[in-house]
């Protein structure tokens, strides 16, 4: 407060107090401060971050900053101390000109809760102006038969200095003719008027020099002064008058330059050159000056420059009429400048961000504006909006200021980014209106879990498959994007006989193709299940489940294993006995074989592959029989075995009809040859059941399954290898082998 500039005595030091004063002083949302004019950059205004409650540090670190418009170069913030300083010198005149009080609002915005504090600084005045006239010398022109007590208007001084520091008096210098006189003027000014006190002679004394001197209340007191030339004149007895000792008017601020404002006349009933009237100027400022001009024959008061209701929108002029004999009046000239919409809204984004995260809560803050509007009245009445189809809204929050925020929650699987046109639009006539553009992008929230193609999978594979060699290919779709959607694939632990499920089946983590680590062996298993989840990277992470059930194909990988006739162990030849007198068609014996795999594969067929008689005996092709020809057995492709209801009655059929009925013809021929072979029992075990309806179901019985000692499905009939034997022999049927045999001696078959 020891700055030099100030130069404050006793009045300064009341001034400062005051000063000192008002910076303590802050209403609820608003603080105000004081500082003089023509102070130094960098002078302390005020301690903002005690105001608003914040340690220094703070300032910087929560991004607070001066956001006002156009007066962001005024001030600044001090990070290390928390004040606000002047940010350049301030000229009181210049930024208030004739305003009594001025005061400057600044706004103050703390960044990361986004409010705004209104700061109100009055630049506080001192005396660095002195009094002025716009000329440094005037020339009056007085009748030498002026009588005393003529008053004849004087210039006035312009001090932009306000209270004690502005003008306060006007002094003349001693002179035998003439004294000062003050006229209130219809402003309430004081306007100086030279009084003449004696008779004049113009012989005597052609010419008077007076000094005007006008001075104010500073300290120290400044002073300006202008030269006043009195030339005494010969008789002029009328003194020119104009109509209206005030003229007012109120014109549009688009006027353009060259039109007429208005015209102003003075009448003087002498002749000659003392009744010709010329108008001009008086205490014009300089600004008006550079906006109207003067006709001096006509009175036309013209517009020279623009009109500019947003800068002045109030024009005082004095215009003097005076004759040719040097006798004057003055009339008074009031310019009211109307509105014109010529001002757009202008929309100025203060803060915001360019993405925003999906799912946040309504309400998010996206951006701060600001919008204002340099008409005034309804022209400068704004109204901000954004199309309703958005899931934003504006929201005003201080003065001029809007928030944009989202009104729902965002999606960014159904729109990424957002152009958001923001208008504003004021209530003039025309109305104008401001169009402004914000992107915004929808960040990537984790709220998709990855989704599998199929909700499951169903694979086909052959044994005997090549170990680590890929089978199958699953795939997970995310909608999530970057990390939320980088899906990585895995195997459900479990476990298949008795072993992990990792030890036989694995997964490429990155593209879900499975593996297989082992050889697949039909016979020991058929199928298998597994779950395979798909993860993504997302934090939490997400994570979503499908089953893969696999299918084991058979191979034809086993050869067919003869279950009877069993070769004896001593090494001898097998012997099977028949009459010497059988016919054609005798049951000499039955070959039982069988084949572990399925299908086609276990499809059996019989040859013979030596025989000393080619011509004497034969085998069945697909029953193993082992007979002389004879055509009685020969029946149709219908007539083989298969389920019940699988004769489908096509001669050109396969047989068996499918895989199904072949795997289940396969394990009753399995379960027969067991008993067979170890001779404990027969093909019975129940009238027309073959003992098989209690093991496989009521529904195989003799009509649907074969003799699985003759490997031959004989229809409708309940005949065994024994009692078909005994038939063709004569003889009742006997159980366990009927009329086969065994013997170590060698015989021909």
């Amino acid at each position: 407060m020891g700055n030099p500039l100030l130069r404050l005595d006793r009045s300064g030091l009341v001034l400062l107090y005051i000063f000192l004063r008002t910076l303590q002083e802050s209403e609820a949302g608003h603080i105000r401060y004081s500082v003089p004019e023509e102070t130094d950059k960098g002078f302390f205004v005020g301690n903002i971050s005690n105001d608003l409650g914040l340690e220094p540090w703070e300032l910087a670190e929560r991004r607070i900053r001066i956001i006002s418009r156009d007066r962001m170069q005024l001030f600044a913030l001090n990070p290390r101390s928390g004040s606000l300083i002047t940010a350049g010198r301030l000229d009181r005149e210049e930024l208030c000109e004739t305003v009594s009080s001025c005061f400057l609002n600044i706004e103050i915005l703390v960044e990361d809760t986004l409010k705004i504090y209104g700061v109100e600084v009055e630049i506080m005045d001192i005396n660095d102006n002195a009094p002025s006239f716009q000329e440094a010398e005037i020339e009056i022109k007085v009748s030498e038969h002026a009588s005393p007590g003529s008053r004849f208007p004087l210039p006035s001084a312009r001090d932009p200095d306000v209270g004690m520091n502005s003008l306060q008096r006007y002094q003349l210098n001693p002179n035998s003719y003439f004294s000062l006189q003050m006229r209130g003027g219809t402003d309430g000014a004081k306007n100086p008027e030279l009084v003449l006190e004696g008779s004049l002679d113009r012989e005597r004394e052609a010419a008077h020099h007076l000094l005007l001197t006008a001075f104010d209340g500073g300290d120290p007191i400044h002073q300006g002064a202008v030269a006043i030339h009195v030339v005494v004149l010969d008789v002029n007895d009328h003194v020119p008058k104009f109509t209206q000792s005030v003229y007012r008017v109120s014109i549009p601020e688009d006027l353009s330059s060259g039109t007429r404002v208005l015209m102003v006349n003075a009448t003087d009933p002498d002749e000659g050159i003392n009744g010709e009237v010329v108008y001009s100027f008086r205490n014009m400022e300089s600004k008006t000056s550079e906006i109207f001009q003067l006709d001096s024959q006509t009175g036309e008061v013209l517009i020279r420059g623009s009109l500019d209701f947003e800068k002045y929108r109030f024009y005082e002029m004095e215009i003097q009429g005076q004759d040719g004999g040097g006798l004057s009046t003055t009339a008074k000239v009031f310019i009211t400048v109307v509105d014109v919409n010529d001002n757009a809204p202008e929309i100025t984004i203060t803060s915001s961000t360019n993405s925003v995260l999906e799912n946040s809560p309504p309400g998010t803050v996206i951006a701060l504006l600001n919008v204002q509007d340099q008409d005034s009245g309804e022209n400068g009445q704004v109204s901000c909006f954004i199309p309703n189809s958005l899931p934003f809204k504006l929201e005003k929050t201080y003065g001029n200021y809007y928030k944009l925020i989202t009104n729902r929650m965002l999606d960014r699987e159904q729109v990424h980014s957002y152009n958001i046109t923001l208008v504003a639009k004021d209530q003039g006539f025309p109305p104008l209106s401001t169009e402004t553009h914000i992107s915004i992008k929808v960040a990537d929230d984790n709220d998709n879990p990855p989704t599998f193609v199929d909700s499951s999978y169903s694979v086909y594979i052959p044994e005997n498959n090549p170990r680590g060699a890929s089978f199958f290919s699953v795939m997970a779709l995310d909608l999530d994007s970057r990390e939320n959607s980088q899906v990585t694939y895995s195997l459900v632990e479990d476990t298949l006989q008795g072993a992990p499920l990792s030890s036989y089946i694995s997964i490429n983590s990155d593209t879900g193709t499975l593996y297989a680590l082992h050889s697949f062996d039909y016979e020991q298993f058929r199928d298998l299940q597994l779950w395979v989840t798909a993860k993504d990277s997302g934090n939490p992470s997400l994570s979503s489940n499908v089953s893969v059930s696999i299918f084991v194909l058979d191979q034809n990988d086993n050869a067919p294993e003869i279950l009877y006739p069993t070769l004896p162990i001593d090494g001898s030849t097998g012997v099977e006995l028949a009459p010497r007198y059988a016919e054609p068609g005798y049951l000499v014996t039955k070959v039982v074989a069988v084949d572990r795999d399925s299908g086609q594969n276990a499809w059996l067929s019989y040859h013979l592959l030596k025989a000393s008689e080619p011509g004497l005996f034969q085998v069945g092709l697909h029953t193993g029989e082992q007979a002389p020809p004879n055509t009685d057995w020969r029946f149709s492709q219908a007539q083989r075995p298969g389920t019940s209801g699988s004769q489908n009655g096509d001669e050109t059929g396969t047989w068996p009809n499918n895989q199904f009925d072949t795997e289940m013809l396969q394990a009753m021929i399995l379960a027969s040859a067991s008993e067979a072979a170890d001779g404990s029992s027969t093909l019975g075990g129940g009238a027309g059941t073959m003992g098989l309806s209690a093991r496989y179901g009521p529904q195989f019985t003799l009509q649907h399954v074969p003799d699985y000692r003759q490997n031959v499905y004989i229809p409708g009939s309940n005949a065994t290898l024994t009692n078909a034997a005994g038939k063709r022999d004569g003889k009742a049927p006997a159980g366990g082998n009927g009329s086969k045999k065994k013997s170590g001696k060698k015989e021909k078959k």
